[in-house]
This record gives C-alpha cells, structure tokens and sequence, in this order.
C-alpha cells in the first residue's frame, strides 16, 4: 500500500535499535526523509546509510541524550535544520530500571522524569507549531501496555508513562483542527533488547536462562508468541498517512492480545 508520505520529514528519536529502528524503516520505505537520534554518532551514521538504502530521500544521525534538555533543544533545531521542518515526531526513548510499586525511590522519580515526561514534552512543544503552520502533523509516542494494564515489576515505567497517556489526549484535542494528530503505540512483548533486559532479573532469581522466561511468558499471550520488530514500524507509517488522519488522541496496542481490559 501506497501510505502518500514520501517526501514527508521526520525526527525519530531513540532510532538506533529496536522499535525506533523498527518505525525509521518503515517510514524510509515510504520515502520519508529523516533524522534519527540516539547517543553514538557513529551507530547513527551506519543507521542512516541504510535507511537511504531503503528509500529514505535523505537520512541524517544526530545525537542526543534524552535527560539534557539541552540536547533535546539541539536535536530539534537540528532537524529543522537539515530536513527544512518536521512533519511527523516519533517520540521514543529506552526504559527505566525495573522495580516494585513500592521500591520507587524519590531519587528515580527525580531521574526518569525528564527522560519519559518532562523532554519529550519539550521536544513536542517546539515542532508541534510549525506543523500547525503547514496543517499536517504526526505526533507518535512508544509507550508501553503498562499505560491500560500495569506491568508486573515495571512500576517506575508504569508511573511516569501514564503521565504521557494525559498529555497525548490533551494535545490531540487541541491541535486536531489543523491536521495534526497524536497517538500512543503501545508495544506489548516484542522481541528487542529492552524484553531480554526486563526478563534477565526474573531469569537470574529462578536460576535459569533468559531465553526459557521469555519462551514461557510466550505461551500467555493470546498470539502464543513473541512479537517482532518488523511488526511495530508500519502501524507508525500508517498513522503518519492521510489514510490514518482520523484517528487521534488514542493509544494503540501492539500486543498479541495480551492486554486483557476491554
């Protein structure tokens, strides 16, 4: 399907590896420039190399470091820069530790705040007007399951994500009349770096290897399987078409039937 956003720009954030990779590859296929961020200038060059291998018009690394504000104003000055204006925003970053409700510590709260709430808010504030201007716009946020159905042992994440479920909606109802929308995707367990991580604790407390807890947290999804990388990107493609304008201000699951609520 022909989604009618080549030629589009977008920044995607936390673009290196996993479901970042995964969105900047789909959108290059549709022939969307962009700019990738991530922390090593040199896995963004090799990044961008094969994101213009795979149709991206253009393709440029720029690093950033979601906890500088600083950074974060850099990255979108950057890509205005060199891409002339973002039209679609992918906001992504890695995780926090994982922790019990009542393990948080304040000293977290203090850390991951800026990372999962305060910067991509920022970042947001500052390109969502000129997509305003041009009346189109993609605002997507990788979120988590955790956001309608918290996740055992992730209750850092499971906090301050819900923070951004308000802020998605708030800002899709305000910008919806220029053609801008905001969605949430929701990944449940899909197969990348950040699923080996969560697991390896639970893996190291019962003695046994990581890929067992991960084979057997499969067989509770509905889908009895591990979802793929490749299986995240091109609902974030859609959403950034015309195809997909109508939808906003939701949250999005990508999950094999694993969220159970209604």
């Amino acid at each position: 399907m022909d989604l009618g956003i080549a030629g589009k720009r977008a920044l995607v954030m936390g673009a290196s590896k996993g479901l970042g990779r995964s969105i900047a590859d789909a959108l290059a296929a549709e022939g969307v420039a962009l700019v990738v961020s991530g922390r090593d200038q040199a896995s963004l060059d090799a990044v961008a190399a094969e994101l213009r291998a795979l149709g991206a018009p253009a393709a440029f690394g720029v690093p950033a470091d979601i906890a500088s504000a600083a950074d974060v104003d850099r990255l979108a000055d950057e890509a205005v820069r060199l891409l002339g204006g973002v039209d679609i925003l992918v906001l992504n970053h890695g995780g926090p530790p994982p922790c019990g409700p009542l393990e948080v510590t304040q000293e977290q709260l203090v850390e991951w705040f800026p990372r999962i709430v305060q910067h991509p808010i920022r970042i947001a504030t500052k390109l969502i007007p000129g997509m305003r201007t041009r009346k189109y716009g993609r605002v997507i946020t990788v979120g988590s399951t955790g956001m309608e159905q918290p996740i055992p042992n992730l209750a850092l994440s499971n906090i301050l994500r819900g923070a951004m479920v308000g802020w998605n909606k708030s800002v899709a109802l305000e910008v919806a009349g220029d053609n801008v929308t905001c969605n949430i995707l929701a990944p449940g367990a899909i197969m990348t770096g950040r699923l080996r991580e969560t697991q390896a604790g639970a893996a190291k407390v019962r003695g046994i290897e990581v890929d067992q807890v991960i084979a057997e947290r499969a067989k509770t999804i509905p889908a009895q399987r591990i979802g793929k990388p490749e299986e995240f990107g091109p609902m974030a493609a859609f959403l950034c078409s015309d195809k997909g304008a109508y939808i906003t201000g939701n949250i999005l699951r990508i999950d094999g039937g694993m969220v159970r609520s209604l």
